[in-house]
């Protein structure tokens, strides 16, 4: 085996490890919740700050990331965010109350959300055309294990050590990561980057961040209608500005133009909508498995495990499926089949036999990853040219932010219904079975973006597996 080709493997394990680490971190998290939340003397149901100030600061930083690449150099970037990662992992597990855990996760957050994209970026200008289908295959394995063993993993560190750990693990891998990113990892800074849209960019990020803030302001920043009704409207006013910015000037962060290919168009809203609603389960279930059923931790993240499984294994039926019955039919079914399972859990009582709430969970994991597939490679199959890479990046940012602003809407919708029906077990039990329906509904709605795609779309086109996701 040659230097060359030695160099090459070690960085495709080099980045699919970085990818592990930033999927891991975003599930492995929810599992101890309630233990974090006990140990910092904070109630479990106001600990989804923790969620989405990860998630957050993900889909702000990611737009800047192609640029950032270029301006440092690849090998400094990704040696940057592995430092930051583990740095504010560590900041986590020392951090005294949620305040401070909200703030690490917020460095934790800068340091993830370059892994993916700039490792990704390593991988275009090291390996050869032909090769680079099967190392983006290759790399997005540890991808779809890490949501597999991330709740598991969680619940079992929390139970045989304590919740300091889930974040304490990441230093030594960051740390073997950093010293083998020095050795494998190239590429210098390019002498004339591209002019960056720092107003655009400013504009974009200003309004993602006050609109999500808006969605979580009562139950997490204890805002009143008030102050959620000013946030709205500055981040609605904001992102308007950027668009209208954006029209504007030679080279925008993202184009209005794309909005011009219809499938990206539909793609990107219909992520937004279905994102909203789905992305909110990883963080519902084990917390009412702990909260309402009595689960201790490790329980709870082994309950989780049919839905990961489902999810890894529904990929490989999912574009025979698309081609066969097009993209049209397959979305708004599959949308609809998703908030029926979702809101399938209203029916849920503290007495319910496990392998009929696994069961339940199963169902929807397939549903849900089967959905992701569909969503990305309708999204991007049309791109090309000029607008390739942004609308790459732009899908990226819209899923990170549907994310976070889905565990925000639910984590509201669960403190207005308790409010509602009042805090003793039996109505919190009417309370997490209302949030779980009323995020299915959510769901629900994005079948009516999905019902504008035209019916042969899917049809001719040659599916690439979105394994990314």
């Amino acid at each position: 085996m040659t230097e060359e080709s030695k160099g090459s493997k070690a960085l495709l394990w080099l980045v699919a490890c970085g990818f592990f680490m930033q999927t891991l971190d975003g599930t492995i998290v929810n599992t101890a919740l309630p233990a974090i939340a006990k140990n910092l003397d904070a109630s479990p149901l106001r600990m989804q700050s923790v969620v989405v100030a990860y998630l957050l600061t993900m889909a702000m930083i990611i737009p800047a990331s192609g640029w950032i690449s270029d301006k440092f150099g690849i090998r400094q970037v990704f040696i940057g965010a592995l430092s930051l990662f583990a740095l504010g992992s560590l900041f986590c597990a020392l951090s005294q109350n949620l305040t401070q855990l909200v703030l690490s996760r917020i460095l934790q957050g800068v340091g993830g959300a370059l892994l993916l994209p700039v490792g990704r970026l390593a991988l275009l200008r090291s390996v050869s055309p032909e090769q680079f289908l099967q190392a983006i295959s290759f790399v997005a394995i540890p991808g779809l294990i890490g949501p597999l063993v991330g709740p598991v993993l969680g619940g079992w560190l929390v139970e045989a050590a304590s919740w300091h750990w889930i974040f304490l693990i990441n230093l030594p891998v960051g740390i073997a990561g950093i010293i083998a990113s020095s050795i494998y990892m190239k590429g210098n800074p390019i002498p004339n980057p591209s002019v960056f849209d720092l107003k655009g960019y400013l504009l974009l990020a200003f309004g993602m961040v006050t609109f999500s803030l808006a969605l979580d302001a009562g139950s997490s920043l204890g805002l009143q209608k008030a102050g959620v009704i000013l946030l709205t409207i500055f981040g609605l006013a904001s992102i308007a500005a950027y668009w209208i910015h954006a029209a504007r000037t030679s080279k925008p962060l993202f184009s209005p133009r794309i909005f011009s290919i219809p499938t990206l168009s539909i793609g990107l809203l219909g992520n937004l909508f279905s994102r909203l609603g789905s992305s909110s389960m990883p963080f519902l279930v084990p917390l009412f498995l702990q909260v309402n059923m009595g689960y201790p931790p490790f329980k709870a993240g082994l309950m989780l495990l049919p839905m990961a499984i489902a999810g890894i294994g529904i990929k490989r039926f999912a574009p025979l499926l698309i081609y066969k019955l097009g993209y049209r039919k397959v979305l708004v079914t599959n949308t609809l089949l998703i908030g029926l399972s979702m809101s399938s859990f209203f029916w849920l009582n503290s007495s319910e036999i496990w392998w009929i709430f696994s069961f339940q969970l199963f169902c929807f994991g397939a549903f849900n990853s089967f959905q992701f597939t569909a969503m990305n490679t309708l999204t991007l199959k049309d791109l090309n040219g000029e607008f390739t890479s942004s609308g790459n990046t732009m899908l990226s940012m819209v899923q990170m932010l549907a994310m976070g602003m889905g565990v925000a809407c639910a984590a509201g919708a669960l403190e207005a219904f308790r409010d509602l029906f009042g805090q003793d077990p039996e109505n919190m039990l009417l309370a997490f079975r209302s949030t779980f329906a009323c995020m299915g509904i959510i769901t629900l709605s994005s079948s009516f973006i999905f019902w504008q795609i035209k019916k042969e779309d899917g049809r001719s086109a040659v599916l690439k597996d979105s394994v990314l996701d």
